[in-house]
């Protein structure tokens, strides 16, 4: 009888946990994130992403109320340098991010610019795979912030982090140190995010992700050796509530497109 009780009390606790994420995305409290992924195996390929991205899509995600949309590649240095495409897209809300794909259907100006793409054929498509991770913004810092930079964009380096956790609960832990502390930390030492944010759907859960920016390699350095011996982070990295919450770190440098937003 007392595990049976156990087990509803459990199922009560994950129900409203996972309701609380749908009200949160349906309210507007927290930006929504499509991270997209294109996995592309040359540059013909590359090619005709760009093209669509820059004359097609991102004129049709502006008409259609996403003012920010971001497109990165790896650096030269990155192992998956030239096989991917990275495209971020913010909305206000669950409402926002479900109609987005309708409008773009309706939208016959991108119909017209995007037609390469969008009828390509067959047996040449304009990439491998297409990969989309949906993102909750933290409640630590709720919306997105465009970087405030002021080196040219062939020079930045932006840097987006994975951190898996081993269990759920691990992974909360995590999100919580951000929420707690670490932000601040990364805000004290200017290293200008775009977002901080939990992963409700993608392929390496439990995870978080977060994607910082910099004017160039070396001040992205300096950045993180200044982090490694922040007082405030000596103090929080060791306490016990925060250890083994992170059992991956996933690191991809990237550059955005002359065409992204940011």
């Amino acid at each position: 009888m007392n595990q049976n009780k156990l087990i509803i009390a459990s199922l009560v606790t994950l129900f409203t946990f996972s309701l609380s994420y749908i009200t949160l995305a349906q309210d507007g409290k927290r930006d929504l994130y499509a991270l997209k992924i294109y996995h592309i195996a040359n540059s013909d390929q590359e090619k005709m992403i760009d093209q669509y991205l820059k004359s097609a899509f991102i004129p049709a995600a502006h008409k259609a109320g996403v003012s920010n949309v971001g497109v990165f590649k790896p650096l030269p240095s990155e192992e998956d340098a030239g096989e991917k495409i990275y495209v971020f897209l913010p909305f206000k809300n669950s409402k926002a991010y479900f109609e987005f794909q309708n409008k773009l259907e309706k939208d016959q100006t991108y119909q017209n610019s995007g037609k390469d793409y969008i009828y390509a054929a067959h047996d040449n498509p304009p990439y491998t795979r297409l990969e989309t991770r949906l993102l909750q913004a933290f409640t630590g810092n709720p919306r997105m912030s465009t970087p405030e930079l002021s080196s040219p964009k062939n020079e930045r380096v932006y840097e987006l982090r994975s951190y898996e956790a081993a269990t759920e609960r691990l992974y909360r832990q995590k999100v919580k140190m951000f929420n707690s502390g670490e932000i601040d930390i990364f805000d004290k030492l200017d290293f200008n995010p775009v977002f901080y944010a939990e992963t409700l759907a993608g392929a390496t859960m439990p995870n978080l992700m977060y994607l910082t920016t910099f004017e160039n390699m070396k001040e992205r350095n300096a950045h993180w050796d200044a982090f490694r011996v922040d007082p405030d982070w000596e103090a929080m990295k060791d306490l016990e509530e925060y250890r083994n919450t992170v059992s991956k770190n996933v690191t991809r440098l990237l550059r955005p497109t002359d065409y992204s937003d940011f």
